[in-house]
């Protein structure tokens, strides 16, 4: 039986690693959580006067650096002057040089919000008239590319060795004391302490340039690392490196002095590394709670804590679930995991669950704030597969703990056994100690001879050595075979193993939400686009959005249609094409279409100019009579994949 469990581990292990691989491939760049609301010249119009400086209004605050906000004329040249500065609330503005001519310009903004993560975008405004511009941002973005890949690579790495190093530890000391000797055990938590260490430091060097510039030469810039140092999610990384040492301290302890000590002794000991390993596992779940989402937007004093025990809820069911597994198949023959430590583990998830339960609830109501955003947000979408694998693992938990119940009657029943047996082993013990007694008698008249023949000293008792470490090891195999034939821990194992494939999944779609902007946010956004959208129409100008998907690989986003001045007669035309994070998409064609049903008029074709990236624009187009008109979009997005969108809106 034991020979049928390794291949079915290692085939196990790889589909999992695979199914991660590909969730943290399939995850792309970082989604901004800061959401750009509102500007000043708004995108896409077309003004009288040059403007003296541009403003962009975010949905929380963000931090500016000296290139944080860059205008640029239709040749690509800056035309900014001065450090980009808070107006007020979450406004920021940059000044512009006076004298600007007539022609569209480009506004490119990098900034990072108070969630930590980097925030990109782009686009354009006229004065005078609209024109042709040089300037391609097809490639603005943040947090993208190789140094985008391994800074999600790290927070995942991060993550999974708070949960192996807490969950270990906390298992051997409340729920399998004698682990603490166990060499398999010993390596898990301190695997789950370097990769939390290692990546630490590595997301610390990445920070600069995933921020910046997301150039791999300048992850090891120390100017970039000295402004680093200065930020909140620095300052977090810091901290949690020197909480790092203290996690060494206890580690040693655990491992070293409370394995040595007595049972009795250890009772003394065991609350003192339980309440000094509490302290230390809160202060490193701190350090994502205090530089993350729980930091920032509504009720942040409450949402901190109930986010450090959210994680140390994780970390002690995911991670005494590792524990588990690891002394399931791992420990040794002489110090076998006992079945009170499964029930004690029992408990402990049980009530993990429980603090998941009611913390996830109100994180998810803290980040969603209504029940559309779980299917019209990605957030709500990637919460929503979260959950479906939080019920997967509560599921197969049922079973463990079924399997455990087995296991604990089979123990108890053992010994009733023995009892009954007591009498017959005795005569059995009888018989063989005569012929044990006679088996040595020959042993040692060949001992004898062999000593004679070989002339050796001492060789006799070397032999004797040697017979009794074969002998030792066939005593262990045959208790290890033993122990593994029993169908109720076989099961156990099985379970048990399912279980950290379904939880290694889960851990990556955890880190993708992490780096998800939440669904409120997202919305709040859309609102505050929205609004800003009814008072331009308000003004005279007529903005249409609408959604759509061409259903190929990269198909979805958002067409907007602006028309100015919306009446009879000629009128200036601005098509932007947006990917649903609201950055600009740029695609191969988009056309539009007037219909007026009411009087069978149109479709009046209109094909408008490419100006930049994601925007289009026509002038002249021509309203002939007042009323409720279909306005249609065509967009393709590849050679194959298209699709038509339309609105009915008053003109005239």
């Amino acid at each position: 039986m034991t020979q049928t469990i390794a291949p079915r581990v290692r085939t196990m292990v790889l589909l999992l690693l695979a199914a991660t691989g590909l969730l943290l491939a399939g995850a792309g760049p970082v989604s901004a959580h800061a959401a750009l609301t509102g500007s000043d010249p708004q995108q896409g119009a077309v003004v009288d006067k040059a403007p003296t400086q541009v403003s962009l209004t975010f949905s929380e605050g963000v931090a500016l650096s000296n290139d944080s906000l860059r205008v640029l004329d239709p040749k690509g040249k800056r035309i900014d002057r001065g450090d980009p500065a808070n107006v007020s609330g979450t406004t920021y503005s940059v000044k512009l040089h006076s004298g600007l001519p007539d022609g569209t310009y480009t506004v490119t903004y990098q900034v990072v919000s108070e969630d930590s993560h980097p925030v990109a975008g782009a686009y354009t405004f006229s004065i005078g008239a609209p024109s042709q511009t040089s300037v391609s941002v097809s490639g603005q973005e943040a947090g993208g590319g190789v140094v985008g890949w391994l800074y999600g690579f790290g927070r995942y790495v991060s993550y999974a060795g708070f949960i192996v190093l807490v969950g270990g530890a906390a298992f051997v000391l409340a729920c399998w004391q004698r682990g603490s000797g166990v060499r398999a055990l010993q390596r898990l938590v301190v695997t789950g302490w370097l990769a939390l260490t290692a990546a630490t430091l590595g997301l610390l060097l990445l920070r600069g340039s995933y921020t910046s510039t997301g150039k791999v030469g300048d992850v090891f810039d120390l100017d970039l690392l000295g402004q680093v140092l200065q930020t909140k999610t620095g300052a977090a990384l810091v901290s949690r490196l020197l909480l790092l040492a203290a996690a060494a301290l206890f580690i040693a302890v655990l491992f070293g002095a409370f394995d040595k000590r007595e049972d009795e002794e250890k009772r003394d000991l065991t609350f003192g590394l339980g309440i000094g390993g509490t302290v230390v596992a809160a202060g490193l779940a701190a350090s994502w709670a205090m530089s993350e989402h729980a930091s920032t937007g509504l009720q942040a004093g409450l949402a901190m804590p109930v986010d450090i025990l959210h994680l140390l809820a994780v970390a002690s069911w995911l991670g005494g679930l590792a524990a588990l597994l690891v002394a399931l198949y791992r420990a040794p023959a002489d110090t076998p995991l006992p079945g009170s430590a499964v029930r004690r583990f029992s408990r402990v998830a049980f009530g993990s669950v429980l603090a998941l339960v009611a913390t996830g609830i109100y994180q998810s109501w803290r980040q969603l704030g209504s029940w559309s955003a779980f299917t019209g947000t990605r957030y709500g979408q990637l919460l929503l597969v979260k959950i479906g694998l939080v019920v997967l693992l509560v599921g197969i938990a049922w079973i463990s703990r079924r399997w455990t119940a087995r296991l604990a009657e089979t123990v108890v029943a053992k010994p009733r056994k023995a009892t009954e047996d007591s009498d017959g082993e005795k005569e059995h013990a009888t018989a063989q100690a005569g012929a044990s007694a006679s088996t040595s008698a020959a042993a040692s008249g060949k001992k004898g001879a062999s000593a004679e023949a070989s002339g050796k000293k001492g060789g006799g008792s070397e032999r004797a050595a040697q017979l009794a470490r074969q002998q030792a090891a066939i005593d262990t195999a045959r208790q290890k075979q033993e122990r593994d034939a029993d169908p109720n821990r076989f099961g156990l194992r099985r379970s048990v193993l399912a279980e950290a494939g379904v939880a290694v999944v889960l851990l990556a779609v955890t880190t993708m939400l992490t780096s998800t902007e939440p669904g409120r946010t997202e919305e709040d956004a859309r609102a505050a686009t929205s609004s800003s959208s009814a008072e331009a129409s308000s003004a005279g100008a007529l903005t249409l959005d609408m959604s759509f998907d061409t259903g190929g690989e990269d198909g979805k986003g958002v067409v907007r249609i602006d028309l100015d001045p919306a009446r009879v007669g000629g009128n200036e035309m601005h098509v932007y094409v947006q990917r649903p994070n609201g950055r600009a998409f740029d695609i191969p064609e988009v056309k539009v279409a007037f219909t007026l049903e009411s009087q069978d008029i149109g479709p009046l074709p209109v094909v408008p100019d490419h100006i930049a990236t994601g925007h289009w624009s026509a002038s002249g187009v021509q309203i002939p009579v007042a009323g409720e008109w279909k306005i249609t979009a065509t967009v393709r997005t590849s050679d194959i994949d298209q699709t038509t969108v339309s609105k009915n809106a008053q003109i005239g």
